[in-house]
């Protein structure tokens, strides 16, 4: 005699700290997103039928938010408790890791996790001996009866981005690898295997035809292919996926809480062992949703203080440096973009600064700058580097930046669609100070780069530039392969918030000044 029953796995990935459905642009703003929203949707299902329902955190929880960076830096002590008390009212059943959980370090990550009330799983992230440092590798956890093994997986490209003395003395193995060595013990100790990615899609879902360059960072159509995995779900991305890739449905459910992954398996039970025998991916809006009442009442003096604490004026401004088109800041120099600029080359002592316009959230700046101002337009915890490298180099660096361009029809600029899909990368295009260039978007891709000079003066192939740049980008952030850790010949380990706010303790009035020295044009009208 069979029974059936039905196990539903809900999951959360990305919220970026991002709890109260705000942005933090404006004070008490309200936003369609946030963990509190998610929350509800979340408590919503499980009630419907609590003893079949897993719960997955899948990672970049600890960065992103204004309240997030509070935790580490807005008071004497880290706290890392002011947000994850956020995480531990919703009632997960595991978490995994994502990759900025590194930003602040591996002993603020421990931290942290020490404060979590669910456990962790996760497999490929190794210490010096070989096992995995934040583990175990998985968790197994009894839903009705069912036993379901949660593998943990995390990107492996992280150190091609993190800066090497947050992540040192570990080891990212590569995440199909790692897998195809645990999916089949753990088939034998559970009835269901879900694999919880903090990662994303290579290829197309439907055609596997690559949709980015194959470097490792999204290998989930890969670990779908593993027999075995009952339940694939991924982030990282920040895109909105529900479906099944080689019959194993899958979730990734966008960005800061905005949606709730969820996958039903239908399970039969034959001679004391369940089995799947169907299922289906959803994603389930929280747009609509009411906060959780009781995380916003356990979340509201802390967020009082976050929204006093960014409201603190740092400075004026002199002139518009306020960004009304963001579209149009990329092609025609920002004040705002020339204030980063010269915020990077003071710190660091160069006169070469490339930095981005991370997304199209930032309003710049108004007459009175505050925190808020600079949080929410500088959204990263950059540090700097500097590079030392050829005209080569660099020309090749503006070749990479200028492919986020296209032309458009009656001599316009367009943006690449590969910049925006599947994943906005808004910030893989740099704008450089320091040098005067152009770049012509009706010129093949590589050949774009019409006109680069440095000082009045043509750059050469071999000349030694030292350019000041991200961290993210230093090392080669963004497939920016030209640059390398190699390449670094100093460092300013403040981030960005702390030395634009350093700046403006220093220069209390800044003037909004656009040299204009890049050109974005299509010759082509």
């Amino acid at each position: 005699m069979s029974e059936t029953t039905t196990l539903t796995i809900l999951s959360t990935s990305d919220t970026h700290g991002f709890v109260l459905p705000t942005n933090y642009v404006q004070r008490d703003g309200t936003q369609p997103f946030g963990l509190t929203r998610a929350a509800t949707v979340i408590d919503t299902v499980r009630q419907q039928d609590p003893a079949h329902t897993l719960v997955v955190e899948n990672g970049d929880f600890l960065q992103g938010s204004p309240l997030a960076y509070y935790a580490v830096k807005g008071t004497a002590q880290s706290q890392p408790s002011l947000l994850t008390q956020a995480y531990n009212a919703v009632g997960y059943d595991v978490g995994t890791l994502g990759n900025h959980e590194f930003n602040y370090g591996a002993d603020y990550l421990r931290q942290a996790l020490a404060t979590l009330n669910y456990p962790l799983a996760q497999a490929n992230i190794l210490d010096e001996a070989g096992q995995p440092a934040f583990g175990p590798a998985y968790q197994l956890i009894k839903k009705g009866g069912v036993t379901v093994a949660i593998l943990g997986l995390t990107t492996s490209y992280i150190p091609h981005w993190e800066s090497p003395d947050h992540i040192q003395g570990l080891q990212f193995a590569d995440v199909v690898s790692t897998a195809e060595e645990w999916v089949p013990r753990l088939q034998k100790l559970a009835d269901v295997v879900v694999i919880a990615y903090h990662g994303g899609f290579e290829r197309d879902l439907t055609d596997g035809a690559p949709t980015e360059t194959l470097t490792g960072e999204n290998k989930g159509y890969a670990l779908a292919q593993i027999p075995g995995v009952d339940a694939l779900i991924t982030g990282h991305q920040h895109r909105q996926l529900a479906g099944h890739v080689h019959g194993v449905p899958t979730t990734q459910p966008g960005y800061r809480g905005e949606m709730v992954g969820r996958i039903d398996l239908t399970l039969t039970r034959e001679n004391d062992r369940w089995t799947v025998t169907d299922s289906d991916a959803q994603l389930l809006p929280t747009g609509t949703a009411v906060p959780q009442p009781a995380i916003t009442q356990l979340m509201a003096p802390v967020q009082q203080t976050v929204e006093d604490w960014l409201d603190q004026p740092l400075g004026r401004v002199q002139g518009d440096m306020t960004i009304p088109d963001p579209d149009a800041a990329r092609i025609t120099e920002s004040p705002y973009i020339e204030f980063i600029q010269t915020v990077q080359m003071a710190a660091t002592g160069t006169d070469i600064s490339g930095t981005a316009l991370f997304n199209n959230e930032g309003a710049g700046f108004g007459a009175t700058v505050s925190l808020r101002d600079v949080m929410t337009n500088y959204i990263y915890p950059n540090t700097l580097a500097v590079l030392r490298i050829t005209g080569a180099t660099l020309r090749a660096a503006l070749e990479k930046s200028a492919r986020y361009f296209q032309p458009a029809p009656n001599g316009a600029i367009g943006v690449n669609p590969r910049f925006l899909h599947p994943k906005p990368q808004r910030y893989n295009y740099d704008m450089y100070h320091g040098i005067d260039y152009t770049i012509d978007v009706a010129q093949p891709m590589g050949q774009r780069i019409t006109a680069l000079t440095y000082h009045g003066q043509p750059v050469q192939a071999d000349q030694l530039l030292d350019v000041t740049v991200n961290q993210y980008r230093a090392v080669g952030g963004g497939n920016y392969t030209m640059f390398g850790p190699q390449q670094i010949v100093r460092e300013n380990q403040k981030d960005m918030t702390e030395l634009i706010a350093d700046y403006l303790q220093a220069h209390p009035v800044i003037i909004a000044t656009a040299d204009d020295n890049f050109r974005v044009i299509n010759s082509s009208k």
